[in-house]
């Protein structure tokens, strides 16, 4: 797979951070539609997975390690500056065990994890929609398609579905018997109105690396829209890491 397919754009050269932004479930890199291209001197990279929208020829991965090997070798020409991950829900397993395999061949490593609504691997699985069939999630994703601002015909719906079930069960899959040691600090990221995993069962990434809990107001899909409290977020934690690259580089 050649390397620029995983970024839906190319970095800017005087960009002094990034945030690789993983897909949720289901979903492709449009879901950070309405995120700004940046947050001050941090650019916003939304990941393009394969199996979906312009990649939508390609398979999907069926695992979350198999998706880390091929992502990794799609960011390492860009990882020649400090970087965060996000990932909402099953996605943030996603940023997890990138980061994993990029430790593991020595490569550069991000300066924080940013960790949406999901909880740590070794916790009993949760999710409202580990516990859907087919149908309840093929209506799940129409609603979440439309609140993305898309009006998506039956077929494309059909076939995002099929990616979903993909990736429910690579959520399902990436389960652990104890922690493991991640070699950045996280920012674990709760939301008061979440139904789907409630902000108390998130604790469990403190286990993994020195953790920060957030918790902001919002629903489930809230950080759809990049609400200014998690952007504060974001730049609270990765900015520092900009700022030391902005001196070392004058």
């Amino acid at each position: 797979m050649r390397r620029e397919k995983w970024l839906v754009r190319e970095p800017a050269q005087d960009s002094a951070a990034l945030l690789f932004c993983i897909p949720y479930s289901g979903c492709g890199a449009s879901m950070y539609r309405q995120w700004p291209r940046f947050m001050n001197h941090v650019e916003i990279c939304p990941v393009q997975l394969p199996g979906r929208e312009n990649r939508m020829r390609e398979p999907a991965y069926g695992t979350y390690e198999e998706m880390a090997e091929g992502l990794a070798d799609g960011l390492l020409p860009h990882l020649d500056r400090p970087f965060g991950f996000f990932g909402h829900c099953g996605s943030a397993l996603a940023a997890v065990e990138t980061t994993r395999h990029l430790a593991g061949r020595g490569a550069p490593l991000p300066s924080r994890l940013f960790l949406s609504s999901q909880v740590a691997p070794h916790d009993p699985p949760y999710g409202r929609l580990l516990g859907m069939n087919e149908a309840k999630l093929r209506d799940e994703l129409h609603h979440l398609l439309l609140g993305m601002g898309t009006a998506p015909p039956p077929d494309l719906v059909d076939l995002a579905l099929e990616i979903l079930v993909t990736d429910m069960e690579a959520t399902r899959k990436y389960r652990f018997d104890a922690p493991f040691e991640l070699p950045t600090r996280i920012t674990a990221i709760g939301w008061t109105q979440d139904i789907d995993v409630p902000a108390d069962l998130i604790t469990g990434w403190s286990a993994y690396a020195p953790t920060d809990f957030e918790l902001l107001e919002g629903v489930h899909y809230a950080f759809l829209e990049a609400p200014e409290t998690l952007r504060r977020v974001l730049l609270r934690d990765l900015e520092p890491a900009a700022a030391h690259r902005g001196e070392r580089t004058r």
